[in-house]
């Protein structure tokens, strides 16, 4: 951001440094290391996100060596995935951003018009479910993407189309359905409240702890009004509501004691990319395997922690190859079942 003649001139006279643009959007060359506060950060992402449906790549944007990555394969940017394919914003916005680390995370939906030939007949543009993480660097420019993209079945020739090739069905129509994240995500934790970083992950991580070969007698910190949704279907809650195809759901805590025993074979490459201390947020990305059935579930996931337990969880997941990596992580830490804090 350009300084006015009069404000420059005054900094210098008084022999003071330029004030560096903090809260402002990406838009000029940065007088000192660029840092970004929430609404910076949140800005990042609303034009990250226009960017696509515009289909425009800029140095004004994004830094020269931008990495991209869908659904865990790397990409050029902005001609390949919900690049080539984005015809409009969707209207579930849930932002995490991260301050401490200059990255900023979305969960939400987007509109895709799927017009290749090999889907049959031109289809309407349709809502898709999005997880996207993005990293500012110094010089206030975008310079890593990821995103998982959860898109509803098309079939080859045109044939019916159904749900998203998972159990939920059409993920981003599920989403958008709910119209807007939870108030309770929402709310600031009081100061005096407030996790440390390292707490926060390592609550969020005990989710994953309980689920891997769970047989029924872990440790399971959910609140007792724990609600959780899954590809935009509520899998979890009190009460007994009705969740996918109208079936009644068990409580988060009584879930992992009683249903969702020996589920997954393994929960790893668990990377937690954006935490929220002041409203008690983290969002991870990892995988879970199913070994017996051969298959993969690539998903973001985040957690809103109160006084060390799991209050609210909310997922977009996609069905992957059995064993497959993020694109961002070694070899080693793909396998690994620990806990990695990307900064």
């Amino acid at each position: 951001m350009k300084l006015p003649i009069h404000a420059a001139l005054a900094c210098l006279a008084l022999g003071l440094a330029a004030p560096a643009a903090a809260d402002e959007p990406p838009g000029g060359v940065p007088l000192a290391k660029h840092e970004c506060q929430r609404a910076c950060l949140e800005g990042y992402m609303n034009k990250y996100l226009q960017a696509m449906v515009d289909q425009k790549v800029g140095d004004d944007l994004f830094a020269r060596s931008v990495r991209f990555t869908e659904n865990g394969v790397e990409l050029p940017l902005g001609n390949e995935g919900l690049w080539a394919t984005a015809s409009g914003l969707g209207t579930y916005k849930f932002y995490v951003p991260d301050p401490e680390t200059q990255m900023i995370t979305f969960m939400g939906t987007m509109m895709e018009q799927a017009s290749s030939s090999a889907a049959g007949a031109a289809r309407a543009p349709e809502p898709v479910g999005i997880d996207v993480r993005l990293r500012i660097d110094d010089a206030g420019k975008i310079s890593e993407v990821e995103q998982i993209v959860a898109r509803p079945d098309r079939p080859l020739g045109g044939a019916a189309a159904g749900g998203d090739g998972t159990p939920f069905g059409a993920t981003g129509a599920a989403v958008e359905k709910m119209g807007s994240p939870s108030p309770i995500f929402l709310e600031t934790v009081p100061e005096s409240e407030r996790m440390s970083r390292a707490d926060l992950i390592a609550v969020a991580n005990q989710y994953f702890e309980g689920m891997q070969r769970n047989d029924g007698k872990g440790y399971y910190p959910f609140t007792d009004d724990c609600l959780r949704r899954e590809n935009g279907m509520l899998a979890a809650a009190p009460g007994g509501q009705p969740g996918m195809r109208g079936n009644p759901v068990m409580t988060c805590k009584g879930q992992f004691e009683t249903a969702l025993k020996g589920v997954v074979t393994g929960i790893r490459d668990r990377r937690f990319v954006a935490v929220d201390r002041e409203r008690g947020l983290v969002y991870s990305f990892a995988f879970f395997d199913h070994r017996p059935i051969n298959w993969t579930w690539q998903l973001g996931e985040l957690f809103k922690i109160e006084n060390n337990k799991i209050r609210r969880i909310e997922a977009i997941f996609i069905r992957g190859p059995y064993g497959m990596c993020s694109g961002w992580s070694t070899y080693q830490q793909c396998r690994s079942e620990e806990i990695q804090d990307v900064r």
